[in-house]
């Protein structure tokens, strides 16, 4: 139900533009072309994340343009800012990728004190790369002013052989290469083609992952993630966002009358049957956290295990983004979800419709094989689970879609950080049956949580994917697929059991029974974690330092 109360349009930002004590202000704003006309309108923050550092955001600067079109077209004036960006797969694997969790706060807090500042009436924030899209929505959730998400959407597949290719390829062929499988010439040649152009990494990773969530929780409007980055109509999609915003300030709409506990479980549904990313179990529970609903991890494995997987896109399957567009899109995950009794149909949705009734409204594609009926799922259960043992207390996730195995034990190879362990897999020293065990990378230990898809990549490239176990403090890639473990808590850095691991301990996980376990009593576990002697961030200055000493657990969404 919604709960929507007709607003004053210049609920705020009167206080800014009116009356003779606000005269400077006026001829400041005089000054750089905002007209009497002008500051008598609501005031709309058109919050976007362009960069010039990756191709997810490229495009924004255009498509910020069009917002701002739509916003005027539809009485309001709109002022634009900008916020920081991180490339993921840019910095994967590099001490850079220590910033990339840590620019979702920066994101939200930045969007957040300009809005607060200026006083804006509502805010369009508008996304492209992992972080940002959460770090929007954190800011409106934050704000709870009435808002829009708009994503600029995915990047078109390149082609490699003839066969469509992302950037999980690349990521791949490191350790196809490494192995002796693939000649430089030849991954250089893929290179070339992996990427062509801009817009997000195609496949179901975290970006599209939180692109759909996002979505089906109803802060984005219905059938607007999918349209590709440079698709024809992704100017007409900008545009109407920009009109959909003056219409939800009308109404009166609000963002926390959206991000409820119906709306999240729906966002969960989604990224379960589409086989998302495990990135979205961190920045859900963070976006609970800053719309003040209760959700925690057990969440995501209870509503998991019930909702099948549907979605057959990368890395786990066959198909891309632009392949589910072309299928129906978004709407049609949510018809499938509406058709399965999993989806909570009253949930109201920015354009002031219910979930429901745009799931009702899909349309499939003749033929599609993307989304798979409810008779012929690609899994009874969803694409992750939830553990907890005496290595994990606090619980971790593990990505089952795109594999078959739900139980390994096997002996610990510990590594301290992510370079050692990508130096023993590219030097092929794993062996069968190993768990890969890396730890001080976690939100507090690394800082920064990194995600781990050069290692997990490298591993599927030099063919040991299928025989070993990969857990860690540290986060994945949405692009990651294989038995990996990750958000193991508490970290170790935080006193956390993964710190008690030595070379050779058996460790056990079985997703049958929810459990990850080390071969040790607790009184063993406990000493070995006192002695334990982890990286010192004490004396680490600047923003990193900052927030290693600021951070929550992973289990708790990692926020500030």
């Amino acid at each position: 139900m919604t709960t929507e109360t007709k607003l004053d349009p210049k609920h705020r930002s009167r206080a800014l533009t009116e009356g003779p004590s606000r005269a400077a202000a006026r001829a400041y704003l005089h000054g750089i072309g905002f007209d009497d006309d002008a500051l008598k309108k609501p005031i709309i923050g058109v919050a976007s994340t362009w960069i010039e550092t990756m191709p997810c955001n490229f495009h924004l600067r255009a498509l910020a343009a069009k917002v701002k079109d739509g916003i005027r077209a539809a009485g309001g004036t709109p002022m634009e800012l900008n916020t920081i960006a991180i490339s993921d797969g840019i910095t994967m694997g590099t001490s850079g990728m220590k910033t990339s969790l840590v620019s979702r706060e920066v994101i939200a807090d930045s969007i957040e004190l300009v809005a607060l500042g200026h006083l804006f009436d509502g805010v369009v924030a508008i996304s492209g790369c992992d972080k940002t899209i959460p770090g929007t929505v954190m800011a409106l959730a934050r704000l709870d002013v009435p808002g829009v998400m708009l994503y600029g959407g995915s990047i078109a597949p390149g082609r490699f052989k003839g066969q469509d290719v992302t950037i999980q390829d690349v990521f791949e062929a490191v350790g196809k290469h490494a192995a002796g499988t693939m000649s430089e010439d030849e991954l250089e040649e893929l290179v070339k083609v992996a990427s062509p152009g801009a817009g997000a990494c195609g496949g179901q990773f975290t970006a599209n992952t939180m692109a759909m969530a996002f979505e089906v929780l109803g802060i984005s409007p219905m059938g607007s993630s999918m349209v590709p980055a440079m698709h024809a109509s992704k100017v007409d999609v900008a545009m109407a966002s920009g009109k959909l915003m003056m219409d939800v300030l009308e109404r009166g709409l609000r963002p926390r009358d959206i991000i409820t506990r119906d709306g999240l479980e729906n966002a969960i549904a989604a990224i379960a049957t589409s086989g998302g990313s495990t990135n979205g179990v961190l920045h859900l529970l963070a976006i609970a956290r800053e719309a003040g609903v209760p959700l925690d991890m057990d969440d995501f494995d209870r509503i998991a295990a019930r909702t099948p997987l549907l979605c057959d896109l990368k890395p786990g399957g066959r198909y891309v983004a632009t392949d589910l567009y072309d299928a129906g899109g978004v709407p049609l995950v949510a018809q499938r979800l509406l058709e399965a009794g999993l989806l909570h149909e009253d949930a109201i949705t920015v354009t002031g419709r219910t979930i429901g009734e745009h799931a009702r409204e899909a349309i499939e594609t003749d033929g599609q094989r993307v989304v798979r009926p409810l008779d012929d799922p690609i899994s009874p259960t969803g694409g992750l689970a939830i553990l907890r043992g005496n290595l994990a207390p606090e619980g971790c996730v593990v990505k089952l879609s795109g594999h078959e195995r739900r139980r390994h034990e096997g002996p610990a190879r510990v590594f301290e950080h992510e370079e050692d362990a990508m130096e023993a897999v590219v030097s092929e020293t794993i062996q069968r049956g190993d768990v890969i065990v890396i730890r001080n990378e976690g939100p507090a230990g690394g800082p920064g949580m990194r995600e781990m898809l050069s290692v997990t990549a490298a591993l599927n490239g030099t063919g040991m994917g299928e025989h070993v176990v990969l857990l860690t403090d540290g986060r994945f890639s949405g692009a990651t697929h294989g038995f990996m473990v990750g958000h193991v808590a508490p970290e170790s850095v935080r006193g956390g059991p993964i710190a008690a691991a030595h070379d050779g301990d058996i460790i056990t996980v079985d997703v049958a029974q929810r459990r990850l376990d080390i071969d040790l009593d607790d009184e063993t576990i406990e000493q070995r974690v006192a002695a334990y002697a982890g990286p010192d961030h004490t004396t680490l200055g600047g923003v990193l330092g900052k927030y290693a000493k600021l951070v929550s657990s992973a289990s708790e969404g990692a926020i500030t």
